[in-house]
């Protein structure tokens, strides 16, 4: 099979661009978060390593709901939207948001690579899914709520597929998932409920990434 970039309505992550923001919150929580990160992922641990200590420092990102700048925190209408915040330069790992208008849910789908999913906001539900022989994907397992400051993972070794919503029909919610890759440009797949696989890469919803290295609005300028 052959992937394809997927359009905002067969995976809705939106790619229109938008505009650069004059004025932004303070970038030093998200700066942090990625100057850890990067330290950590330099240690060469393996998986499990790497997720254990990786969760407390998305934990500390998302436990304040004061740096994600508005632009990035914007919901579509109709589709949900995934919006690059850091790429490491080896494309080690990403750092994304993902906003949620009321009602939005995911397809099934699966991400290939290890990923953290910490609630900034509001709150989502993730389903399990566990592939079977016949290739159709099924629920395994109950539902998972995620509130505000708590971290989930994923992963082919733990448990890669599942399906996503917004808790709320009434409200937005967004998310800020870490990603072992670049994960706009990685292949995935969506699973139908008929069974086989489609093929995708999601790309992003915005055309800028914040600036996390003018220190001068944290009064660190030199």
């Amino acid at each position: 099979m052959t992937a394809a970039t997927v359009t905002s309505a067969a995976l809705p992550g939106g790619t229109a661009p938008i505009a650069v923001p004059s004025t932004a919150p303070s970038s030093t929580p998200l700066r942090d978060f990625v100057v850890a990160l990067t330290e950590l992922i330099g240690l060469g641990l393996d998986e499990a390593a790497l997720l254990a200590r990786a969760k407390p420092l998305l934990e500390t990102l998302v436990a304040r709901d004061d740096w994600l700048p508005a632009e990035l925190s914007e919901p579509h209408p109709q589709f949900y939207r995934q919006y690059l915040l850091h790429a490491d330069a080896l494309e080690r790992f990403s750092v994304v948001s993902f906003v949620w208008g009321p009602g939005q849910h995911t397809p099934i789908h699966d991400h290939t690579v290890w990923g953290l999913i910490g609630m900034l906001r509001g709150e989502e539900v993730a389903q399990p899914y566990v592939l079977g022989d016949d290739g159709i994907a099924r629920p395994e397992g109950a539902s998972v709520r995620l509130l505000p400051g708590q971290v989930e993972a994923v992963s082919p070794s733990i448990g890669d597929v599942h399906k996503v919503s917004n808790a709320y029909a009434d409200r937005t919610s967004i998310s800020i998932h870490v990603y072992g890759a670049n994960i706009g440009a990685v292949r995935r797949s969506v699973y139908p409920p008929e069974g086989g696989r489609k093929l995708f890469i999601s790309g992003y919803s915005n055309a800028w990434v914040p600036n996390l290295w003018d220190r001068s609005k944290d009064g660190a300028a030199a």
